[in-house]
């Protein structure tokens, strides 16, 4: 009998970390998309029209992240009650906040204060988010401060890609049967490589802690 316990055991363990796994790389794929196309919208010059482009963007990405949230450790609730919408514009908010802040103050000060108050804009959102999606999670204490700092780590690396290096690689044409190609890469595409790696570690340790594996 205590063979078969443990079989059972192992086997929900393994199960919980195929969902976490799963719901790590869902939850960072949306917000890298969310935050990376708000990002080349709104970063440098700007009109109204890429400003509010961009906040629907980064919005929607940040409904997907807690519809990710909601799915794995909730019920999927509806997310428009007004409750449930507390993170997802919590989370929009944080980021914008970051940026304003990173422009405000400027140069590298202004990126290191700036990951300092989305790592604690972003450690917040995700203990709000727990407890609108975990009907139980009021009954846990305890903040996770990992995740937010990950996470504001990529996004100082990204907006630092953006602001201080400039360089481009390029290819030579590349010919694709009638017409030709040039492959080129710039600085802040490995900052939002980098920021997409953060996502992935940030929500692998987050899912982690909230499904007890």
């Amino acid at each position: 009998m205590s063979v078969i316990r443990r079989t059972e055991v192992l086997g929900r363990t393994t199960r919980r970390r195929v969902v976490g796994v799963t719901a790590a790389l869902s939850a960072a794929a949306v917000e890298t998309l969310g935050v990376g196309l708000w990002f080349g919208l709104v970063v440098g010059s700007r009109t109204t029209t890429t400003a509010l482009a961009g906040l629907g963007v980064l919005f929607c990405g940040a409904l997907l992240r807690t519809v990710v949230v909601d799915a794995t450790i909730g019920d999927l609730g509806d997310l428009l009650q007004p409750h449930r919408l507390a993170a997802p514009l919590l989370l929009t908010g944080g980021w914008i906040c970051w940026l304003l802040v990173a422009e405000l103050v400027g140069d590298v000060a202004g990126v290191a204060v700036a990951t300092v108050v989305l790592t604690a804009v972003l450690t917040a959102q995700c203990r709000l988010e727990r407890r609108v999606c975990d009907r139980y999670a009021r009954y846990r204490t305890g903040w996770l401060v990992g995740p937010g700092l990950l996470l504001a780590l990529g996004a100082a690396a990204l907006l630092a890609s953006a602001w201080f290096t400039g360089w481009t690689l390029s290819s030579g044409p590349i010919s694709l049967g009638i017409t030709t190609v040039v492959v080129r890469l710039e600085a802040v595409h490995l900052g939002a490589a980098a920021f997409g790696l953060a996502a992935v570690l940030a929500h692998q340790r987050r899912f982690q802690r909230l499904l007890g594996t």
